[in-house]
């Protein structure tokens, strides 16, 4: 039985007639079109949520950015609400000067816009003020109106009024009896409408008189 299989599988093999042409066609196909190599690619541990993060940060900046004015008009007086200042806009002059114990500046927030800004009033003090005096004058350039006002220093501290007096919008707060502002710097700011377009500052000022153990220092100066 095996003798006739290996007789019958030696004369299929002899009679076998391998196709030569199509045996070097497909070496010639393997050397000249190598099938390309596929690489699982790799992602970095943690990109996915770095994305997510920058996404996020972009949009949030985008809403801020464009909301700005909605935002800021909305917060009318009376709490310390505030925008927070990234320094002065592009072309802007910024006003400071000192006397005793105090040191003021003046400057309009980098968040205005061309309807509505705000102006600070930034100063520091080196010893404990027992009385303080700050007022801001904002000049009347067209369309200027109150929407609010703020200072880092406790609200329930100070009295404040807004008013209409000799062509300006004046901001006045003023440290009640019996209370004491801290060695440091401190910021008060008033935000207001104003026509549409570039408004200028140049007519603006600032006052801040403070008294230190009986001896009193004044500071003032403008915006542009």
């Amino acid at each position: 039985m095996m003798d006739g299989l290996e007789k019958q599988l030696k004369d299929m093999a002899q009679a076998h007639r391998p196709d030569r042409e199509r045996m070097l066609a497909r070496v010639e196909r393997g050397m000249f079109e190598p099938e390309p190599v596929r690489i699982r690619p790799h992602r970095p541990r943690g990109l996915g949520r770095w994305l997510r993060a920058v996404g996020v940060t972009a949009f949030v900046a985008g809403v801020c950015a464009a909301g700005g004015y909605a935002v800021a008009s909305a917060f009318h007086d009376s709490g310390p609400q505030q925008t927070v200042s990234t320094g002065p806009a592009a072309g802007e002059t910024r006003s400071s000067s000192s006397s005793g114990t105090l040191w003021a500046d003046g400057s309009i927030d980098a968040g205005s816009n061309a309807y509505w800004a705000q102006s600070d009033i930034t100063f520091k003090n080196r010893a404990p003020l027992s009385a303080l005096t700050v007022e801001l004058r904002v000049a009347q350039t067209g369309g200027v109106n109150d929407t609010g006002n703020w200072r880092d220093l406790p609200s329930e501290d100070f009295t404040v009024s807004v008013r209409e007096d000799g062509g300006c919008l004046v901001y006045r707060w003023t440290l009640k009896d019996g209370r004491t502002v801290p060695v440091g710097q401190h910021v008060f700011a008033g935000q207001y409408n104003h026509a549409e377009g570039g408004r200028d500052a140049k007519r603006d000022s600032y006052t801040v008189r403070g008294t230190t153990s009986g001896k009193p220092s004044v500071v003032h100066g403008g915006f542009a």
